[in-house]
């Protein structure tokens, strides 16, 4: 045994010890061991609208422990909170006039989400009052006198459309709908309402409304088998830009002119193009492409035909830019593996930019963190597997550590380039990890995102157990301590993992994941009626296929399950109900295995509140620590 001389935690790429009673050795020492409270004092931030005067940008940040909505200066410095409330409200826009401002919020994460307005020195009006209520803002008008808002208050199964005045908030129906389709935006000047059409989970397609013309029937602007979602209007309302995979295996952008009824492609990329939108007077288009999941952005001078110069940006994953009234400023977020989401201001004139937040916490030492590689596997049928791979400070083959294999949330989700506090504090704590893109994620083209389709708890499984093949190969992991984590539908395919190749994985940590498919699909919330059939096509219809869907289902096989687990759950989850994980819990007790069980009572369908995320993210790791490490760890009941 090597005797190795007490030394501080900063991280050196060779450390000399000479002290006296040490023998000299030459070793890289670990990082930094942080706290989950530690990763978590980092501040999440995001949202974006400018002021009236382009002086401040509205956002959301949960600084104060909860989410609420601050005001950030453009010129710099500290942000002024605008609400303090114990439960989260989250920034939707400025007034373009005045210092006004609307937020959002629910009840404790249940997802009924009214929207409020709020003056300088005023209380929070409630715009969308009703107990059973959600609704949504759904932009201004150019004119600015008027806002637009979704709401489910007539049936909760369907979304009407309201114009809200923004002298006084009274305001009228547009569109009752009647046709039970999504409503996916209105024209700056009012007149044009698009709605989306689901056919199933493949095929969807647009159709306008005219305000103008009550009689006119519906107008269908997409053909074909293919899917079909807005991007944006144009800043003239003249056209209509949209998302489309019709023409090949990603999502390309194409533009519909209302006048002409002809199309035409804008943007054709072997990525999946993310976002398009425009500056108020449509000088400026800024586009994101999402290439293998980083976006990269470009913004584009119309005038010019030139893009404008990012070069004052530091790298990372762009998020879809807002352009302030002005044409003059835009905001935007960049986040990387080690450097959490941060608001930067760009000036479109100059190109010079401003980072206006600072979001790790200055207790980190960022050399501690870790940047994921992006890797590719083959599964059991040869189909290469994305993901990205984590590797912790002093792994090596002398030194192997054990691994986790997290599956992101879905089905269709995609991971993605960007700062996670809880795996960077798994990572940081000597656990690798592979976060996989399984068959059926999202930004790997068409054929990949259906290739799970009808399949789920099978294929997209097997592709997660040749993920730990993978990481076995690597001589600086151990393979014989490897579990699997995730949440939503990443937590089924963990409880899935468990009852259906019991012996594979090691343990497993199951976040609000869903356990009896029959009964989730039966208990849908009622708001999700206009994509009931995309629902319906991707995993099944539960009153026609209730055998293969219980098939899938690890409820109903929980009596194979002989590895310990961990279920986080929210109580007031209106996606995965809490009955999910309380079967589970019970049914794999009964087995004799042991099963820890948190549930927040203050909580959705994800953790919004900072102590309960630090609360998670430390019984992860004591989990692992005690079933992988074979450490002593107090157990949670």
């Amino acid at each position: 045994m090597r005797r190795l001389c007490p030394s501080s935690l900063l991280r050196f790429a060779v450390v000399l010890s000479t002290l006296p009673g040490c023998a000299t050795v030459v070793t890289e020492p670990a990082a930094p061991i942080y706290s989950a409270e530690t990763f978590f004092e980092t501040t999440t931030v995001f949202g974006a609208s400018f002021s009236h005067d382009e002086s401040r940008v509205l956002m959301t940040s949960d600084a104060s422990g909860v989410f609420n909505v601050y005001g950030q200066p453009v010129a710099g410095g500290p942000s002024t909170a605008l609400t303090a409330a114990q439960d989260s409200r989250f920034a939707v826009s400025y007034f373009p006039q005045d210092d006004r401002f609307l937020f959002s919020a629910d009840e404790g994460g249940n997802e009924l989400n009214h929207l409020y307005v709020q003056a300088p020195d005023g209380q929070p009006r409630d715009l969308t009052p009703g107990e059973k209520v959600k609704a949504a803002f759904a932009g201004w008008r150019r004119d600015d006198e008027a806002f637009f808002v979704v709401t489910n208050e007539r049936d909760p199964r369907y979304f009407d459309l309201y114009e809200y005045q923004a002298e006084g908030y009274g305001r009228q129906l547009v569109f009752e709908n009647w046709v039970g389709w999504g409503i996916e935006g209105v024209s700056p000047d009012g007149r044009w309402v698009l709605l989306q059409e689901v056919v199933d989970n493949d095929e969807s397609h647009l159709h306008l409304l005219d305000r103008r013309d009550p009689d006119a029937e519906l107008r269908r602007i997409t053909e074909g088998s293919a899917s079909h979602s807005l991007l944006s209007f144009a800043p003239d309302s003249q056209r209509v830009y949209y998302q489309t995979d019709a023409h090949g295996e990603f999502d390309q952008a194409w533009a519909y002119d209302i006048g002409t009824g002809e199309h035409e492609a804008v943007i054709q990329a072997d990525w999946d193009v993310q976002f398009l939108r425009f500056s108020r007077n449509g000088r400026y288009r800024a586009s994101g492409i999402n290439q293998d999941g980083t976006t990269a952005l470009t913004i584009l001078d119309l005038e010019s035909g030139q893009p404008v110069s990012l070069e004052s940006l530091p790298g990372g994953d762009f998020g879809a830019p807002t352009f302030s009234r002005g044409e003059r400023w835009t905001a935007l977020y960049l986040d990387e593996d080690t450097s959490p989401n941060n608001l930067f201001v760009l000036n479109l004139e100059t190109g010079e930019s401003r980072q206006l937040t600072r979001t790790l916490s200055p207790a980190i030492d960022a050399a501690a963190l870790v940047d994921a590689e992006v890797i590719r596997y083959p599964s059991f049928d040869g189909l290469e597997i994305p993901a990205f791979l984590l590797r912790p400070h002093g792994a090596s083959p002398e030194d192997p550590v054990p691994a986790v294999i997290w599956v992101h949330g879905g089905p269709g989700g995609q991971y993605r380039t960007g700062y996670r506090a809880d795996i960077q504090h798994l990572v940081n704590h000597g656990y690798a990890v592979l976060a996989v893109n399984n068959r059926g994620s999202s930004g790997y083209g068409k054929t990949f995102y259906h290739a799970d389709d009808r399949k789920h708890g099978e294929v997209d499984l097997q592709d997660c157990v040749w993920g730990k093949k993978y990481l076995e190969q690597l001589n600086w992991v151990d393979g014989s301590r490897v579990g699997i984590m995730g949440g939503s539908y990443g937590g089924y395919m963990v409880v899935a993992a468990l009852a259906f190749e019991p012996e594979v994985f090691d343990v497993g940590i199951d976040i609000f994941g869903v356990t009896n498919w029959v009964r989730t699909l039966k208990s849908v919330p009622a708001w999700w009626e206009a994509g009931r059939r995309g629902l319906y096509g991707e995993l099944g219809d539960p009153e026609k296929e209730e055998e293969r869907l219980r098939r899938i289902s690890p409820l109903f096989h929980a009596s194979n399950i002989r590895k310990p687990l961990l279920v986080v759950q929210g109580a007031n989850d209106p996606r995965v109900l809490q009955v999910e994980s309380d079967e589970i819990v019970e049914a794999v007790r009964a087995n004799g295995v042991p099963v820890e069980y948190i549930v927040f009572p203050d909580e959705g369908h994800g953790f919004r509140k900072k102590a309960n995320r630090i609360e998670a993210s430390e019984k992860y790791v004591q989990f692992l620590d005690r079933h992988l490490k074979g450490m002593t760890v107090p157990a949670t009941e």
